[in-house]
Order: C-alpha cells, then sequence, then structure tokens
C-alpha cells in the first residue's frame, strides 16, 4: 500500500478495494459478511484517513487507484 492507504485497517481496505470496483455498499456487506450499515461506518473512516471531503471524493479515488493497480485495464 501506498500513501494514505497504508493507514487504512485491513478490512477499510478491503471496503476501499471493492468501493474502487464499483461495490454498493450493500453488494460490499454481502461479499464481506457485514451490514451495510458497517460498510458505511468503514468508508466514513476511510474518507477520514485519507482527507476525501464526500463520498463521491473516495469512490473517484479508489476507482483511479483500482485502474493504475490494475495496469489501466477498464473496470
Amino acid at each position: 500500500r501506498d500513501g494514505g492507504l497504508q493507514n487504512l485497517s485491513d478490512r477499510e481496505f478491503e471496503v476501499f478495494e471493492l468501493v474502487g470496483r464499483g461495490h454498493t455498499a450493500k453488494e460490499i456487506g454481502a461479499m464481506l459478511g457485514l451490514s451495510s450499515k458497517t460498510v458505511d461506518v468503514h468508508r466514513s473512516r476511510i474518507r477520514t484517513k485519507l482527507d476525501l471531503a464526500t463520498t463521491p471524493d473516495l469512490t473517484h479515488y479508489a476507482v483511479r487507484w483500482v485502474q493504475a493497480k490494475d495496469g489501466g485495464a477498464n473496470l
């Protein structure tokens, strides 16, 4: 992990990557065995740790990170 991502817990990082792959809170919750409310809490903590003001800011950042990680491949 690079940049502020190193400050994320393992679970927060999982949620971050799934957000970047376009999944909703409900989908992420089902994948990880969490409620969508718990996913929302993780997303809020991720936003705080990465100094992102809004959920769309988080989504944009996560999508760009996933694209770079995957070598620029389309989602």
